[in-house]
């Protein structure tokens, strides 16, 4: 099981890097729309990377797979994936893998390069050693891939075509089954891949020029009329409902102790409202109180089916926050009915948090001396220097086991993904002390450290001292 999740947690963070490019394509479409600016060339800019969604995949993921995140398997992945659609497309031109074809020829040239990218040839091959093999091997697996695919691929787009559309008839039962598996999966940061198939894989829409889009977020942007509903429920819970958990943290917080934690619940509060990064807020109760995080699980199914019943469409290209919210507002069903279902989850959700944490004296930050004065210090970590980063990256470096147990160390938006030879010298308790960290996920050789959205700096000084 632990190689199991290494492998699914290496996925996951390897697609982050594809999707960070979809809120730059979003503005761009949005800001260049007849509804904004009107200025064609910006929005014909930003739809060539929702046009060209698998290529980036393809590219991004073997950036995200390959050690180094090196740039020649970002080649390989490209000369991949148009070697493998070119070969399948002569089986049947009707075959469209969309971003899994992506996905597969990241992969394979991600893997290729980990394992390839050192080869020696024989001198009067020497040119082709090392990466520069990569592509060539890559080339030729996806020969491979191609042949198979065209021949077994007609009955799984099928499959996916009938599953995706189970899924939209479901209607309320299918997207509340969305919401609270993708809530739940968050802990071991997986949710990823869950949202890929949706949001990535069903349904497809023909647009007028011809452009095929495939998923929920690439036909919302496209202008499919239908699409959205696998991301409208998750606007009122990342801009309302959340930060009145942070709300409900501070007012159950001992009286004395308000001052210091304020400041630091704000901005988890702001940062889920503004952008819809919720991980810092969810990191707080998801160990302290699971019963709490089930039902935070449970809720954002239920507002998914509740905007689904109200026929609320609304999109993102990061994530449901203001920014998109507002951004997207012109290409939205209904947008407007957000505001008040966000509220009234708000008061939901800030009433159920409140008596739980005043019920079962649970030790939220400002309920215990310790935590209280860690968090008042972590409030503080928007002027940290340089200096201290690299000491609290030190210190993590240090209780994972030292360099020479990390085998493997990137990131995603909030937390550290590591691979370690011994998991017996990882001090997860200890780390969990250190300033900043939310929280610590151990299965197996892959070890997670929540840290927030400073997890980037700290990563890079942690890389330094390896």
């Amino acid at each position: 099981m632990g190689k199991i999740f290494l492998t699914l947690q290496q996925i996951g963070k390897a697609i982050m890097l594809p999707v960070a490019v979809l809120p730059a394509a979003a503005l761009l479409l949005r800001l260049g729309a007849p509804d904004v600016f009107d200025i064609a060339f910006i929005t014909k800019a930003g739809g060539a990377i929702f046009d060209n969604l698998p290529l980036v995949f393809a590219a991004g993921i073997a950036v995200g797979i390959a050690k180094n995140e090196a740039g020649a398997a970002a080649l390989a992945g490209v000369v991949g994936y148009l070697t493998m659609t070119a070969g399948i497309a002569t089986f049947d031109a009707k075959l469209n893998m969309g971003v899994f074809a992506g996905i597969i020829s990241g992969l394979t040239a991600g893997i290729l390069y980990n394992r390839c990218s050192d080869i020696k040839l024989p001198e009067f091959l020497g040119f082709f050693g090392g990466s520069r093999f990569v592509p060539i091997a890559t080339c030729f697996c996806s020969l491979v891939f191609a042949f198979i695919f065209g021949n077994i691929w007609g009955f799984f787009q099928n499959v996916i075509q009938a599953v995706s559309e189970w899924t939209v008839e479901a209607g309320m039962t299918g997207v509340f089954i969305f919401g609270v598996l993708n809530r739940a999966l968050v802990p071991v940061g997986l949710h990823h891949i869950l949202n890929s198939f949706l949001w990535f894989f069903c349904l497809e829409y023909t647009t007028e020029s011809g452009i095929i889009a495939t998923g929920d977020i690439p036909r919302f942007f496209a202008g499919d009329p239908t699409a959205g509903i696998f991301m409208a429920g998750f606007f009122p819970i990342m801009m309302f409902a959340l930060p009145a958990v942070a709300l409900a943290i501070y007012h159950t917080a001992y009286r004395e102790n308000r001052k210091k934690i304020g400041g630091m619940l704000f901005s988890l509060a702001f940062t889920s409202f503004l952008t819809g990064i919720t991980e810092p807020i969810e990191y707080i109760f998801m160990f302290l109180a699971p019963l709490l995080y089930a039902m935070h699980a449970i809720l954002t199914g239920l507002s998914m089916a509740i905007a689904y019943k109200l026929g609320i469409l609304h999109g993102f290209g990061f994530s449901a926050g203001f920014i998109d919210y507002v951004l997207n507002y012109g290409l939205a069903t209904k947008p407007l009915l957000i505001i008040p279902m966000g509220l009234c989850f708000a008061a939901v959700y800030y009433t159920i948090f409140r008596y739980a944490i005043l019920k079962f004296d649970l030790k939220t930050p400002g309920r215990l001396e310790i935590v209280a004065k860690n968090i008042a210090e972590n409030s503080n970590a928007d002027n940290k220097t340089e200096d201290e980063y690299a000491k609290t990256a030190a210190k993590i470096l240090n209780l994972l086991g030292g360099t020479d147990n990390i085998k493997d160390l990137t990131n995603c938006v909030t937390r550290l993904r590591v691979e370690v030879a011994d998991e017996k010298k990882v001090d997860g308790d200890s780390i969990k002390k250190l300033q900043k960290i939310k929280g610590v996920i151990t299965n197996g050789k892959a070890v997670q450290v929540i840290i927030g959205t400073d997890v980037e700096v700290i990563a890079k000084e942690i890389k330094k001292l390896r």
